[in-house]
């Protein structure tokens, strides 16, 4: 980490004498006392200005709330950014400033920490404890559910306080109206209500899907995870947004204005045409996520989620830049977190070696950059040329940052159109070549690794896991991470874990043979406790070539001459240069609407709403190609630059990666010989309330992790088994801690 590598290039050599010792004993409690203090002051700040956002948005709707804002609005009404520089501040300021402030609080963060942990007694945690496990949502966590009701909360109180403020308003439009009139008068004052409290949800639409967000590094949640809460989030923008439309209509309808109405495109209000296309954009992005439609039809999902980019757009000419200021941070932060993967995923990468298994799994290894960082529990998006130009799938990554530092493993399991081409692909080179000879190129396109800040699994001292089917690739990451890390003698390891992998054919069993546990540490047995236990479900007893599923059918090694490494143009990447990133072009962005305010908004009075909305995009834009991309190209030759170093240290990992590949039997790939205990179960799924239930009695008062992936049904079933274990146990039975790996995104 730079901070922790800074601080620690400042001490002097251990010399052989007590008072030198003591000497820098002291400046490392010095230093140990100002980084946590630096990091106490940066982490209160960032909830105070969070609080306060959160606060102000509750208290718009209100005439109070209304009032401190037109009062804001009035006092800064002639500075040089004006109305939309306040509005920009007030509810985009809060989102930007945390961001900023996330950068000097993650240099100062660091694996470290888990290191000179000290053991606390065990206890529920708000994120980790499932409350609803059955139900449209999945599994929601405690902290989840206080998130959900806070939305609820804010969306009737937003309806609430509107709908008081609209009957105090309702006189000013005159005393004789009749009853209809005055229905008529609040249907439209609603439906511009509604358009207002889902502008406010539009602005965290955004935050979730941006892969690589600072925002998301902060608070160490992978986007696998967050992408649930963007569906949460979509889901009510298009209530409150089909609210805010079909009220209007009405409206119209009553008085008989529908198509003047419809396409009516206003300089002083707003853009009602450009409001129609964008809600027919956004419905079509919307009714493509529906699970029936996703599930059959991915790639129509796929692509019309791309009409994003004109969603933005018409909704930047419908409502003008004051009020595309309230979305503006979120959004801004995804233009820098696309802009981001463009560039990483234009990059050429080599895949080193394939390997094909029994069970239709392609395991592919990438070449890496030795200064691109990741962690167990990771995930890439890959795209291979030669079968499509457009289409990106997720894999998990199954190797950990310990087995290579210049490359990184996927399993790919054949069970589309897309993964039986690429099996088709990697069996065709593997036929036309000898065996572990150097065949034509293999050249693919990555964007990521993503994953989490800090390796949670490290965080427990007994771990469950629990995988379905080709899940197991996510969990042989983070058995191959705890073996690197025994040998390695590290604090903060689990010494128990229990492995519980269902999986629908023997055949599958080869999975487990992807990572030669055995060779990474042969003597973990007095400091490591596994057990293994593997439910085959539709097969009754085991098949007459059980003993030689471990094989591969075919295994590839490919030349390597026109890609390179998995580009670090990465938000999750270099903590200082990602930082940077979002900073200078924040800052630019601010230069930019400034010169436009100052050279072309102001001297010639431009007031169209539409105008000045796609004028607001337009510098977005500017900002982050001119200062994003300066900081982009930066980047890149430090990349280039740093990786260079190791270039002979790369020519051996691989040479010695292959010659492993080839001498790896049978034998020492065995379940039975890598783990304490193991066992294997035809005919039927795992029972975990009898696991849980051994385990309480097993390993007492203790925090138990629990980590998996698997398809939805195996996370419901052992989440309900986590929340019931835990509400009913015993005060010397364990704390189980629910942690999901997302089967597929």
């Amino acid at each position: 980490m730079a901070v922790d590598d800074f601080l620690h290039s400042s001490q002097h050599p251990l010399l052989h004498s007590n008072g030198a010792h003591a000497h820098n004993t002291n400046n490392n409690n010095k230093n140990i006392i100002f980084v946590s203090l630096a990091k106490w002051v940066l982490k209160v700040t960032m909830w105070v200005v969070f609080l306060a956002w959160v606060i102000f948005l509750f208290l718009f709707p209100t005439d109070f709330g209304t009032g401190l804002y037109d009062d804001w609005v009035d006092a800064t009404s002639g500075t040089l950014f004006g109305e939309t520089g306040s509005v920009l501040l007030l509810y985009s300021g809060p989102i930007i400033i945390i961001a900023f402030l996330a950068v000097p609080y993650l240099l100062l963060s660091g694996e470290d920490q888990l290191q000179v942990k000290e053991k606390k007694t065990p206890r529920f945690r708000l994120w980790t404890f499932p409350i609803l496990v059955d139900g449209p949502l999945g599994v929601v966590s405690a902290a989840e559910l206080i998130g959900i009701i806070l939305f609820i909360v804010f969306v009737i109180w937003a309806v609430y306080s509107y709908t008081v403020v609209n009957f105090e308003i309702l006189p000013s439009y005159g005393d004789d109206l009749t009853l209809e009139e005055k229905r008529v008068f609040m249907l439209q004052m609603s439906a511009y209500s509604f358009g207002l409290i889902g502008l406010t949800c539009l602005a965290f639409l955004f935050l979730p899907v941006a892969r690589g967000s600072i925002l998301l590094r902060l608070i160490d949640i992978p986007f696998e995870h967050a992408i649930r809460y963007h569906v949460w989030v979509g889901n009510l923008t298009m209530f409150l947004l089909t609210l805010h439309g079909l009220c209007y209509m009405i409206v119209w309808a009553i008085r008989g204005i529908i198509p003047s109405e419809i396409i009516e495109w206003k300089s002083d209000g707003g853009a009602n045409f450009a409001g129609v296309i964008c809600y027919v954009f956004g419905l079509l992005i919307w009714v493509t996520t529906l699970p029936p439609v996703r599930k059959r039809h991915f790639e129509l999902f796929y692509y019309t989620h791309h009409l994003y980019v004109l969603f933005i757009i018409f909704f930047a000419l419908h409502v003008g830049d004051t009020y595309f200021s309230k979305a503006a941070g979120g959004i801004f932060l995804f233009m820098l977190d696309r802009f981001l993967r463009f560039w990483q995923s234009r990059k050429n990468v080599n895949v080193i070696s394939t390997t094909c298994y029994p069970c239709g799994t392609v395991k592919l290894v990438l070449s890496k950059p030795g200064n691109l960082q990741y962690n167990a529990l990771s995930f890439i998006f890959l795209r291979m040329r030669e079968i499509s130009w457009l289409q990106w799938h997720p894999f998990s990554v199954s190797s950990s940052p310990s087995d290579g530092k210049y490359h990184l493993s996927v399993l790919i399991k054949a069970v589309g159109d897309w993964t039986e081409k690429l099996r088709g692909k990697v069996s065709e080179e593997s036929k036309i070549e000898l065996p572990f000879q150097p065949h034509s190129e293999i050249l693919a396109s990555v964007e990521g690794p993503y994953g989490r800040e800090s390796p949670y699994h490290l965080m427990y001292e007994k771990l469950i896991l629990v995988a379905g089917g080709s899940g197991i690739s996510a969990i042989l990451a983070i058995l191959s991470d705890i073996l690197h890390r025994t040998r390695q003698k590290k604090l903060s390891v689990p010494r128990h874990v229990l492995l519980v992998w269902a999986v629908k054919r023997s055949n599958e069993l080869s999975l487990f043979s992807t990572t030669d546990m055995k060779s990474i540490c042969p003597s973990f047995s007095n400091q490591l406790n596994i057990e293994i236990q593997t439910y085959v479900t539709r097969e009754s007893e085991p098949s007459l070539e059980e003993n030689l599923v471990h094989k591969a059918t075919s295994s590839s090694a490919f030349s390597i001459s026109k890609g390179g490494g998995i580009s670090v143009l990465v938000g999750t990447g270099n903590k200082l240069w990602a930082g940077s990133y979002v900073i200078i072009s924040t800052v630019g962005f601010v230069i930019t609407l400034g010169l436009l305010n100052i050279c072309y908004l102001n001297p010639f009075s431009i007031s169209y709403w539409w105008y000045r909305g796609i004028l607001l995009l337009t510098c977005m834009v500017i900002s982050i190609c001119i200062f994003g991309g300066l900081m982009v190209g930066l980047w890149h030759l430090w990349g280039k630059r740093t990786s260079a170093r190791g270039e002979g240290d790369e020519d051996g990992e691989k040479f010695n990666m292959r010659q492993h590949i080839e001498g790896v039997t049978d034998e020492d790939l065995s379940l039975g010989t890598f783990a304490h205990s193991y066992f294997v179960q035809y005919g039927c799924r795992p029972d975990f309330k009898e696991i849980f239930g051994s385990i309480s009695d097993r390993w007492g008062h203790a925090d138990v992790g629990v980590i998996v992936c698997g398809p939805p049904t195996l996370q419901s079933s052992v989440a309900k088994e986590c929340r019931s274990q835990s509400l009913k146990r015993r005060s010397s039975h364990p704390i189980f801690h629910f942690n999901s790996h997302s089967f597929d995104l």
